[in-house]
């Protein structure tokens, strides 16, 4: 049986305070390894069957990279990938608020407890996910032009103007409006 830890060693694969550049970018051989390696726990993570996982950091952490990160791998394009981002965001409301798991992990960590919150469209979420990242800043990988605090920002802006993200309209099924159609032809980027 797959544990947090194994799930934890092959994202962490070059340690747990290493930025590992296939993270945010599309790439179609790391998204059939996740898919193949994880696809099922991934499943059974959205079914609310790894809740034991919640007891422990190490199994919080991986929750959310199965609950959060890899949907949008193992379903790229699709509704399904953000299928998790609900229970995710309930989960790390309770890691991040009520127990601090957070504070005991690497700032490389902390940021995947906090992305459910930057991923959310709703503004209360944005704002914490804002406050959250601004915590990191000592790091300066997070601090950097075009780092983690920085997108962070970009995504509360978006929501802030729009209400939602407009490039998960077509996934979702959801007719865009003319400003976010522009806005998407303008390249839609964070």
């Amino acid at each position: 049986m797959t544990t947090p830890l194994d799930v934890l060693a092959f994202w962490f694969s070059d340690g747990p305070d290493t930025y590992r550049d296939a993270w945010f970018k599309r790439d179609d051989a790391f998204d059939t390894e996740i898919r193949d390696r994880f696809s099922v726990l991934a499943a059974s993570a959205r079914t609310d069957a790894l809740a034991s996982w919640r007891d422990q950091a190490a199994g919080v952490l991986a929750l959310s990279l199965l609950l959060d990160q890899f949907p949008r791998n193992i379903h790229r394009g699709s509704a399904e990938a953000f299928a998790g981002d609900a229970l995710m965001r309930d989960i790390a409301r309770d890691a991040v608020l009520t127990r601090r798991i957070d504070v005991g992990l690497t700032p490389v960590q902390r940021m995947f407890l906090y992305l459910p919150f930057e991923h959310s469209e709703a503004m209360a979420d944005q704002d914490l996910s804002v406050t959250l990242f601004e915590g990191l800043r000592d790091d300066p990988r997070m601090a950097a032009a075009g780092g983690a605090i920085d997108y962070a920002w970009r995504h509360r802006v978006v929501i802030q103007r729009f209400g939602r993200f407009p490039h998960r309209n077509a996934a979702l099924g959801r007719a865009s409006t003319a400003a976010e159609r522009t806005w998407l032809d303008a390249g839609g980027g964070f």
